[in-house]
């Protein structure tokens, strides 16, 4: 059988596939030509991650596909519901890439707080010329521990992110819809586990003034529109910091811009855009907005994970 990887997948995934006798194919196929190469090639299963989009017209003009899998968490890129009413598999991999979300989270915690992203901008620039101003204007940050931060969607990746904040002695406030507590493990090197039980609140509101730090980890609303506006951005303490590793327009861009410009919102850091992958110039260019281009699950390590746990469900499920 033969399987398009259209977004790729790690060289793990494709030897897993082939020692089960699965022919893989990488060769990105465009949008518009999908239907066509899946039908005219005699595909079986087709992989994607965000890039590429599985909808009803191509599911119905594909019959002789038996599976759609998605590399990652979320598959708002796929009509998964009108799928499986049909008898397609489809199938993701929810766990795979949550430590290295978590740890790019992380990454823009720490940058954000000390403004270390824009300054690696200006010292090239300037730093031989303007070193005491530059360290004048970049010498306000502030410290993780003791702050509080609130993990909105406390699935796998919101918890991933909690034992990390945990080891860094933030106070980590959970709000999830669903979950209502989660036992964290908080693993230090050469001296074994502690577990950490984190209760969750179902009201962003009811939390949301008392948050230094804010993590994104959900979808937009059902109604597609963002979960963070400007009531809520109006609703938090000054001098705030967001993170949205989730989805482009979890956070309402402009809302966001605007309560940067006012300094209502410290800084924000942002893995992911409304309109990928031509976001708004605007958010780039900002100073207070550390960016990077939808990188979360984008390690060695979860691209292993996710090929093997791909191919695992597929040998499962069509051989």
């Amino acid at each position: 059988m033969r399987i398009l990887a259209n977004d790729g997948i790690s060289k793990a995934g494709i030897e897993a596939l082939e020692e089960n006798g699965f022919t893989v194919v990488t060769e990105n196929v465009p949008q518009d030509q999908l239907i066509d190469a899946i039908n005219n090639e005699g595909y079986t299963a087709l992989l994607v991650r965000s890039a590429t989009t599985v909808r009803k017209d191509l599911i119905d003009a594909c019959p002789n596909l038996k599976l759609i899998g998605r590399g990652g968490v979320g598959m708002d890129n796929i009509d998964v519901e009108y799928a499986r009413s049909i008898g397609r598999h489809v199938i993701n991999t929810p766990g795979a890439s949550s430590q290295s979300v978590a740890e790019l989270v992380m990454g823009h915690l720490f940058s954000a707080s000390r403004s270390t992203f824009h300054s690696n901008r200006m010292m090239p620039e300037n730093g031989d010329t303007e070193f005491k101003t530059l360290k004048k204007r970049y010498g306000k940050g502030q410290e993780l521990r003791g702050k509080a931060i609130g993990i909105v969607g406390f699935g796998r990746i919101g918890q991933s992110l909690a034992s990390y904040c945990l080891g860094c002695g933030m106070k980590v406030i959970a709000v999830d819809l669903f979950t209502e507590s989660a036992d964290i493990p908080v693993e230090i090197h050469g001296h074994g586990t502690v577990n950490v039980t984190i209760s969750a609140t179902k009201n962003l509101s009811s939390v949301i003034g008392e948050l230094d730090y804010i993590s994104l980890h959900v979808p937009k609303q059902a109604d597609g529109s963002a979960v963070i506006g400007a009531n809520e951005l109006n609703a938090m303490k000054d001098g705030v910091v967001i993170v949205n590793a989730a989805r482009g327009g979890v956070v309402d861009e402009d809302a966001l811009i605007a309560a940067l410009e006012s300094g209502k919102v410290k800084a924000a850091a942002l893995d992911v855009f409304e309109n990928e992958p031509t976001p708004n110039k605007a958010l780039l260019e900002n100073e207070k907005i550390a960016s990077t281009p939808h990188i979360g699950a984008a390690t060695q390590e979860a691209q292993d994970r996710i090929g093997l746990e791909l191919a695992e469900q597929i040998v499962k499920l069509l051989k």
